[in-house]
């Protein structure tokens, strides 16, 4: 019995190390959110996160969901903005070469599943601001798939898989940026300019102490927060004035991407998913799925995603454009482009965007936007699973030590 026991525990701690535990972590918390919007507590469940705290006039969070959504998920794109600062300076995105076919793949796999999308419910009345819900993949989740196959996957298909989401995520940040933001406020505007610009002096100068970047990282947020600009993009904002190497040689960029990653994947994004992807479908039915937005929304991750990324790829290496990851075939490269239409956190936080407001007919837009992401990134995921598994197979890299790890 003590042996059966130690080697369960081993074995879960090997999995808690793995890529693939972010991925299950996050389809487990979707999971529970659903069960429980449609439980007895679910009830309880919506007033925990929608009940008011307070009045706007306090203070505009006044809910436990605004707190995750605007403030919580700060911390995610502050992660995402270090590690698109890190990837540009030192990493995938910073060889002109090797980021042109990731790209290329990215912006593809943007505009095929906008365009998808404004195909099916483009023309139906108060539909349209959704467009940018199935442009954005997941890393987490996707990436958790792809450990779950192992070696199956060429460790060159695991870093194009990887900087494509990164790039989605500039994108997606750009989007929300431009689109999703209305009544603007000049003062708290120019206010947020003027810590960018203290921070930013702070990185010439080398500053080597966190705790004046962390503060002023806080009073960004805050004056975002009020500035009409999502609150979020103060993190991305704050994230790329974080100095890469300061004049004491200290690593103050990778040193909180690597103390916050852990945070981000375990709590923050888990948290996010369980306040958001919880609907009730008590009179939905399964109509429900092949109504307008949900439909669009999963056509958008299912097909559009995969038909946007590996027409592309195929387009640009016939072409000589760009040279295909190498160790891989085509059907490597489609089962991965079908992966990067599970879009989970950023679609859910995008769907919260584009159908704002506190009448019912806002939160049946944001319920069926919810029921089009999980399907649509369910789906992708069991079918980008289920082709890498059965076609793909590269034990030789499991012992190779010159294979990149990624």
């Amino acid at each position: 019995m003590p042996t059966i026991i130690s080697r369960a525990v081993r074995n879960f701690s090997t999995l808690f190390k793995a890529d693939a535990f972010a991925g299950i972590l996050l389809i487990a918390v979707a999971v529970v959110a659903m069960v429980v919007a449609n439980s007895g507590v679910s009830g309880a469940y919506f007033e925990l996160f929608n009940g008011y705290l307070w009045s706007k006039d306090v203070f505009y969070l006044n809910t436990i969901h605004l707190w995750v959504n605007d403030g919580l998920m700060v911390i995610f794109f502050f992660v995402v903005g270090l590690e698109v600062k890190r990837e540009i300076i030192a990493g995938n995105l910073s060889d002109p070469k090797a980021r042109n076919l990731p790209i290329l793949a990215a912006i593809a796999g943007m505009a095929a599943p906008a365009a998808m999308y404004f195909l099916i419910a483009g023309n139906e009345p108060g539909l349209a601001n959704g467009w940018a819900i199935p442009a954005a993949t997941d890393i987490a989740f996707a990436m958790g798939v792809v450990g779950l196959l192992g070696t199956r996957v060429p460790s060159a298909l695991r870093l194009f898989l990887l900087t494509v989401a990164i790039v989605d995520d500039i994108g997606a940040v750009t989007i929300i940026a431009i689109f999703y933001t209305a009544n603007l406020k000049v003062m708290y505007l120019v206010g947020a300019l003027l810590v960018l610009g203290v921070m930013f002096f702070l990185n010439r100068r080398g500053v080597s102490s966190k705790i004046p970047f962390i503060a002023l990282t806080l009073l960004l947020w805050y004056l975002v927060l009020y500035s009409g600009v999502h609150a979020t993009i103060a993190g991305v904002l704050a994230a790329l004035m974080i100095p890469f190497q300061c004049k004491d040689g200290s690593t103050m960029l990778e040193d909180m991407e690597h103390a916050l990653v852990p945070w981000n994947a375990y709590l923050v994004v888990p948290i996010f998913g369980f306040a958001n992807a919880g609907v009730n479908l008590a009179g939905l039915g399964m109509g429900a799925l092949i109504e307008p937005l949900p439909l669009a929304i999963a056509a958008g991750l299912v097909i559009g995603k995969q038909v946007g990324i590996f027409s592309t790829v195929w387009a640009a290496v016939k072409v000589g454009i760009v040279q295909k990851p190498p160790g891989c075939n085509w059907t490597e490269v489609w089962g991965v482009s079908i992966l990067c239409g599970i879009g989970f956190t950023m679609s859910l936080f995008i769907g919260e965007l584009a159908f704002p407001g506190s009448g019912d007919a806002a939160r049946l837009l944001r319920d069926e936007a919810k029921i089009g992401v999980l399907t649509g990134s369910l789906i992708s995921a069991v079918l980008g699973y289920v082709i890498l598994r059965l076609t793909t197979s590269h034990p030789e890299e499991k012992d190779d030590p010159n294979s990149p790890v990624v």
